[in-house]
């Protein structure tokens, strides 16, 4: 099966322990082993916010995270890697796969496509191994609770829990009754060798403490062949690598990797700490003898120790984008000793702090570990991309210098970001908004494919249509933060919106629609760069070119053009004019040759207008019929075609709460005037599409995308149109919810009357004054004060229904 994003690309105290209902973690001690066999029932129960954060949540099923160490924003996720290739191996980690190949430094939390698990290290005793032999499980995805009922006789993975014997090779079984971990913090039993494994992080470092239970000699593989790729009969493609000894405790190494993101190239420093007694190098898996220099494009090295068993062996590795030289002075700014513990706590500390942003009284634990473990997803991308010095890697390849006090990122996942991550940051992440768009309009400028769309480590992968970092620059205009290099953005975006030929976009300016048989997925992208001549209508009047801003604004309305009234959806249509046949809703597209959807159907792209909803239902035949649509998707069959892609999960009707296309949906009714069922069906997908448990989203996790949903529907508050600046209500699930918005300023939000049965909103005030609205902007937010909701079991149609109290759209 054709996946998600593949397709696409075709064409925090300091020493605070975690307590028993989230990890099984015991008190630092020096008997390690004896605290790894420790009853769950001796674990200390942390105080602080961390001991909320369940890790494993989105590790089954396709949520794609990974459990290992990292910072907020930071640059290394040093993690376990259970496989390497298909799908629901993105984040290199899956609970079912039963064995772990080694741990590397770098991985994609929750994506559709990947890359990345750059530096793997294995600990090992007895004959090296240069394979990691096979997993034992077939090579195809696995069944999430969220997924509709599998086709009869189709070939299905097996269970979870299944017993499973791993090929011969250097990965090692492990047990999850004997892995544990917490934001920061790492650790698991390898069972084949009996070695005690933990790791934890800085923001461009990794750290590994390995202890081994057996006496002996032993010794660490370094796997820079290691890697994601799609087909597991296909290795990861490298090229230009190379492995150099410093001494005899330090090992350097550069590659280029031609994956996702084709020509990422990083660069490492790998200290230990004790000396070792000899090391090999090997290419193509022949040792090149007594060299301690080795290129090529399959490289590794084999350290060997004496008598591992005497102490703990620490293992230390700085990443950099830039060279060899950026590898070694981030290792020795950020990691200059072997203060594994320290560390630890030091990165437990920075998630207290980050997750203290927020603070939350729930109606249950349950609902604090799924908030706070969201929470903590929303922080794990973008990721850091620069040097202890300032400089990086560009998107032009070429190496760069910040200005003092600025940072460089990577990782966006703009097409499913744009929606909820960046607006979350927006409010409680404001001091960092400013340098992200700045990045963002930085990357625009630097790299030969224009404006962002998905860069990860200084490529432009092309992944998902539109061109969203227009939404989240325009955003960032919009609510008026400072310092955004308005400027420079224009002419980029402009460029863009009304020169470049890119992806439809001529026929897009020429017809006012992509025809569908002339370009894929030309439904959704006609859509998408709607919303996206929106965005930069904002930007273009901030640069005072309120012409051009009009006229941009005017060709947002393009959505009429792939709409039919006959049939009251959007769905293909040829260069001749003429709808294309056959169509049904529920179908991904018209013919085999490609699909006219991007991770949907009619039914859910039929929703996709964010911005100009007053306008768009009159194409309904008024706001009463466009409620009666809403209800059709939420209660019709929750069938799917067979050229789906599994990414269309969490079904309820039509709408798919497992890819982002819908997320906005359901708070669509408010924009009818009835907006008790945007409260009903809210509530009702807080409930159902999150649990505390591996298995316990509704579908890839989409670099905090799907998290955020979590985090702002539980407060009771939706960007839909992001750019707009407003914030549509919900029905909040938490009973009360602190927001430090920055400087003094802070956002009480209360509920009274909440329960599992009360979702409905019966009023609301605003810093003690009655609000009707069912609706409120940044501005006020972002001021601070004090927001009540009093919620019941009985809706409340008259709240927000008036046309007043209706969310605004677009003004031409």
């Amino acid at each position: 099966m054709v996946t998600r994003r593949r397709f696409l690309q075709g064409s925090a105290t300091a020493l605070t322990l975690l307590g028993t209902g989230l990890a099984r973690t015991t008190p630092l001690a020096a008997a390690l082993g004896d605290a790894l066999h420790a009853p769950a029932s001796h674990a200390a129960q942390g105080a602080g916010l961390a001991r909320y954060v369940d890790v494993f949540v989105g590790t089954g099923g396709h949520g794609h995270t990974y459990p290992g160490a990292s910072v907020p924003f930071g640059m290394v996720q040093l993690s376990p890697d259970t496989h390497d290739a298909g799908w629901d191996a993105c984040s290199g980690y899956h609970q079912g796969d039963g064995s772990i190949m080694g741990f590397s430094h770098t991985h994609l939390s929750g994506t559709g496509a990947s890359d990345m698990l750059d530096v793997l290290v294995m600990p090992a005793q007895g004959p090296v191994e240069l394979e990691p032999g096979d997993r034992g499980r077939p090579d195809i995805n696995y069944h999430s609770r969220y997924d509709l009922p599998p086709a009869p006789g189709k070939p299905q993975q097996l269970p979870v829990d299944a017993v499973i014997t791993p090929g011969k090779g250097y990965r090692q079984r492990f047990s999850q009754a004997e892995e544990t971990a917490h934001p920061g913090y790492y650790r698991v039993r390898l069972q084949d060798h009996d070695i005690l494994a933990e790791l934890t992080a800085t923001e461009r470092t990794g750290l590994h403490r390995y202890t081994f239970h057996r006496p002996g000699k032993g010794h660490l593989l370094v796997d820079l062949a290691h890697g994601f790729h799609d087909d597991p009969k296909t290795p990861c493609k490298v090229s230009d690598a190379t492995l150099r000894m410093v001494g005899h405790d330090t090992l350097v190494g550069s590659r280029r990797v031609h994956q996702w993101a084709n020509g990422r190239t990083i660069h490492f420093a790998m200290k230990v700490s004790r000396p070792f007694v000899r090391a090999e190098l090997f290419s193509d898996d022949r040792s090149q003898g007594d060299t301690g220099e080795a290129r090529g494009t399959h490289l590794k090295a084999a350290l060997h120790f004496d008598e591992v068993g005497e102490a703990p062996l620490l293992v230390k590795v700085g990443l950099s984008g830039v060279d060899i030289d950026g590898a070694l002075r981030n290792l020795e700014r950020e990691q200059p000793g072997w203060d594994f513990d320290g560390t630890r706590a030091r990165a437990l500390a920075a998630w207290e702090s980050e997750l203290g942003r927020i603070r939350i009284d729930a109606p249950s634990d349950e609902v604090k570990r799924i908030f706070y473990t969201s929470l903590y997803h929303t922080m794990l991308a973008p990721t850091l991309f620069d040097d202890v010095d300032g400089r990086y890697r560009g998107m032009d390849a070429k190496i760069h210098q910040l200005d003092a006090g600025q940072h460089n990122f990577s990782t966006y996942s703009l097409w499913d970001t744009y929606r909820a991550l960046h607006p979350l940051f927006t409010l409680v992440q404001p001091e960092r908004v400013p340098v992200l768009v700045n990045g963002l309009i930085r990357m625009a400028a630097e790299s030969p494919d224009g404006p962002p769309v998905w860069p990860l480590q200084g490529v432009e992968t092309g992944c998902m249509i539109g061109y969203h970092s227009a939404s989240v620059v325009a955003e960032a205009i919009a609510k008026g933060f400072p310092g955004i290099d308005v400027a420079s953005a224009w002419p980029l975006f402009r460029q863009r919106a009304m020169v470049d030929d890119y992806r439809g976009l001529p026929y897009y300016r020429k017809l006012g629609y992509i025809p569908s048989d002339k370009d894929w997925e030309a439904v959704s992208k006609t859509l998408e760069y709607c919303y996206d001549d929106w965005a930069v209508s904002h930007i273009a009047d901030a640069a005072g070119a309120h012409d051009e801003a009009k006229a941009l604004r005017e060709r947002s309305r393009n959505y009429r053009n792939v709409f039919d009234k006959s049939v009251t959806f959007v769905r293909p249509r040829g260069a001749d004019g003429k709808w294309l046949e056959p169509f049904s809703p529920d179908a991904v597209g018209h013919s085999d040759k490609w699909r006219d959807f991007t991770e949907s159907n009619a039914w859910q792209a039929t929703f996709l207008n964010q911005h100009d909803l007053a306008e768009y239902m009159t194409l309904f035949g008024g706001d009463k019929a466009f409620e009666a649509k809403l209800d059709g998707l939420f209660n019709a069959p929750p069938s799917l075609s067979g050229n789906a892609p599994p990414d269309i999960a969490g079904m309820v009707g039509q709408y798919a709460h497992g890819n982002e296309p819908s997320h906005h949906v359901a708070y669509l009714y408010a924009y009818a005037g009835a907006h008790h069922k945007t409260q009903s069906r809210v509530r009702m997908l807080l409930d159902t599409m999150y649990r505390a448990a591996p298995d316990g989203l509704a579908g890839n996790e989409d670099c905090g995308q799907m998290s955020a949903w979590y985090v702002l529907g539980a407060l009771g508050l939706y960007a839909v149109d992001p750019v707009s600046t407003h914030y549509v209500f919900g029905s909040p699930l938490l009973d009360r919810a602190e927001l430090a918005l920055g400087g003094d300023r802070t956002l009480v939000i209360e509920t009274k009357g909440n329960g599992q049965d009360a979702p409905y909103i019966q009023s609301v005030t605003w810093n003690g004054q009655p609000w009707t609205r069912s609706w409120i902007g940044h501005a006020e937010l972002a001021r601070g004060g004090h927001l009540v909701f009093t919620m019941g079991r009985t809706p409340n149609p008259a709240f927000g229904r008036d046309v007043a109290d209706r969310p605004p759209s677009m003004q031409v």
